[in-house]
């Protein structure tokens, strides 16, 4: 699961902008957006932890608002997700993501209460039952943190076994939307499809499908997409001249493009991307 890359993670900031109610909505939204936008990753690092500081003081004036509970989920698992190495705070900070996620999700609606411990069919019976645009934030706030925890987690072959139930939250959200969050579900399922070669059960075509899917809901403007496909398709498969040309692409596009709704993962991208450049002679 360390094949999740943390850029991965901003997507949890596209479902914070869709808000909580009242004053708490017009603060979320607008620093959600304002981080989207920045082109200092550096910036956001150190004034994060305010803002995640003040998300935790209004869950804690209203413990129970699912949409409050969902916003500290989605920005807790960006932060951690992103910018935290140290092992053992990655997974504290991943587990209240999650913690937060699971509460949002069970105020939602019963059925997803308890997610970890239903049995796999129970599960996939009860996100049967969501066809509606309006549970799709609360769907991909769950999936998005608990992946999260799962890549804090990824020496617990526990954790691994959680990950055909994130991927059901995935599908069932793209079953309603598959353009939801900017394509942000195309990019997860892209990887996951991808994380093990064909030999061992992988569907890199199928993941394939997914990158280029994101790239097109986007308008090619999600960099994160194109160096996912091909950190992850292109690798796998072995094909050093699509892994080249896309990560040359992305080196060279403009971060801000997209009205800014993507600047601070393209500009984290763009570092991968260079990193991916240098290693691919070591690798192919």
């Amino acid at each position: 699961m360390q094949a999740i890359p943390r850029i991965l993670a901003l997507f949890g900031l596209a479902v914070v902008a869709s808000g909580c109610a009242g004053l708490v909505s017009s603060v979320t939204e607008d620093l959600s957006r304002a981080i989207l936008a920045h082109d200092d990753p550096a910036t956001v690092e150190s004034g994060a932890p305010a803002y995640l500081l003040m998300v935790d003081g209004f869950i804690q004036g209203d413990p129970d608002d699912e949409d409050i509970l969902r916003s500290g989920a989605s920005l807790y698992a960006a932060y951690a997700g992103i910018f935290v190495e140290e092992e053992t705070r990655s997974r504290k900070l991943a587990q209240r993501s999650f913690d937060y996620a699971r509460r949002s999700a069970c105020e939602y609606d019963d059925l997803l209460c308890n997610p970890k411990q239903q049995d796999f069919q129970s599960w996939k019976k009860a996100l049967a039952e969501f066809d509606d645009e309006d549970d799709l934030p609360y769907l991909n706030t769950l999936a998005q943190s608990w992946l999260v925890w799962i890549r804090a987690n990824s020496s617990d072959w526990a954790a691994i076994g959680d990950l055909p139930r994130v991927e059901a939250i995935l599908d069932t959200v793209l079953s309603v939307d598959d353009t939801f969050d900017n394509g942000g579900p195309h990019v997860y399922l892209g990887i996951l499809k991808t994380l093990r070669p064909p030999a061992l059960g992988g569907q890199p075509e199928k993941g394939r499908e997914h990158f280029e899917r994101a790239l097109d809901i986007s308008g090619g403007n999600n960099l994160g997409a194109k160096v996912a496909m091909a950190e992850h398709y292109a690798r796998i498969t072995y094909d050093r001249e699509l892994h080249d040309r896309l990560l040359e692409e992305v080196v060279a596009a403009d971060p801000d493009a997209g009205a800014g709704n993507f600047t601070l993962m393209n500009v984290m991208a763009q570092r991968r991307a260079k990193d991916l450049l240098v290693s691919a002679d070591d690798y192919f």
